[in-house]
């Protein structure tokens, strides 16, 4: 069964490893609101989102889960201050992804026209049975 996991750009950023296809990682990961990632993503691809990885907040809280990375998705969406909006926060706007398959990811991305990195859509699966003293 493979997951489908968000990795946001800011956190591989902050202290996130870099990864590539084909890498066993171990991640802490929260379920996910699909809610959540619809701007980003759009609707269908957001339905299909179960986790996202965490390195700050509840992460602690978490065991550390072991996935193979199948694929990875470099996530790109414009975002603007939405209409009528007080905190001149930017937000996704919807209809507006561009994804890029990609075989390793570090955060950072190639700008593209017209379009902001938001950050990973990763295909992975859980792996079990490690050796013991092998690094995930």
């Amino acid at each position: 069964m493979t997951l489908t996991i968000w990795v946001d750009d800011w956190q591989m950023q902050c202290c996130g490893e870099n990864f590539a296809v084909g890498d066993v990682v171990s991640w802490t990961l929260l379920e996910a609101d699909p809610e959540d990632y619809a701007d980003l993503v759009g609707e269908k691809r957001a339905d299909g989102i179960g986790f996202r990885e965490e390195h700050h907040g509840r992460a602690g809280e978490r065991a550390a889960t072991s996935v193979e990375v199948l694929s990875i998705d470099e996530v790109h969406c414009r975002y603007e201050i939405a209409a009528g909006a007080t905190d001149r926060m930017n937000l996704p706007v919807r209809d507006t992804v561009v994804l890029v398959p990609f075989d390793r990811a570090d955060g950072w991305a190639r700008p593209r026209p017209d379009v902001a990195f938001a950050g990973y859509l990763v295909t992975a699966r859980r792996v079990t049975g490690l050796p013991e003293g092998a690094v995930a």
